[in-house]
């Protein structure tokens, strides 16, 4: 049986204008197999029961998903973590990510791409049987209690991205 791989855990409380989540991001470094190659990562982690929802190139503007989990493969880039447009960038936390890297973000948890290398792209996955993610932005005090709710009733995958079945995720996200 191959050794778990535990992930670094980062809390984001929520701000005036994103509900974040009572769950932890995961960071998992350097766990993917090498070489990087868009098959191989979709097949490691579909193998996990995490599917491909598209690759993109870096994306700038904060944004969460309410209505899923994602997973992120990435190249070389700094994140913002926690904080929507309008909120104090010191209310977030910058996480820097290197190609072999896995970050989990659970529902409501504000992303975006701080600073990137030319060829960074990242590979979004998300849990089997997850509604096609929507994006919202941030930007309205007014729903952050809704969208919170929102995020709070996305079912827990039962598999972690990277450990399958067994791995910390199922630990680490409970409530």
């Amino acid at each position: 049986m191959a050794a778990v791989t535990q992930p670094e855990v980062f809390f984001f409380k929520p701000t005036n204008y994103v509900p974040n989540s009572q769950l932890p991001v995961l960071l998992y470094r350097k766990v993917l197999p090498f070489p990087l190659q868009e098959n191989s990562v979709k097949a490691f982690l579909e193998s996990n029961n995490w599917v491909h929802g598209g690759t993109w190139n870096a994306v700038p503007r904060h944004h969460f998903h309410p209505n899923t989990h994602e997973c992120y493969v990435k190249g070389s880039s700094e994140l913002l973590i926690g904080v929507g447009p309008l909120d104090s960038e010191a209310e977030g936390e910058v996480i820097h990510v290197e190609a072999g890297d896995v970050i989990v973000l659970p529902a409501g948890v504000s992303h975006c791409s701080k600073s990137f290398s030319q060829e960074y792209r990242y590979l979004g996955a998300y849990p089997k049987e997850s509604p096609k993610w929507k994006n919202e932005y941030g930007r309205d005090q007014s729903r952050v209690e809704s969208l919170a709710l929102e995020c709070s009733a996305v079912n827990i995958p039962d598999w972690d991205p990277v450990n399958g079945h067994q791995g910390p995720l199922q630990k680490l996200w409970t409530l």
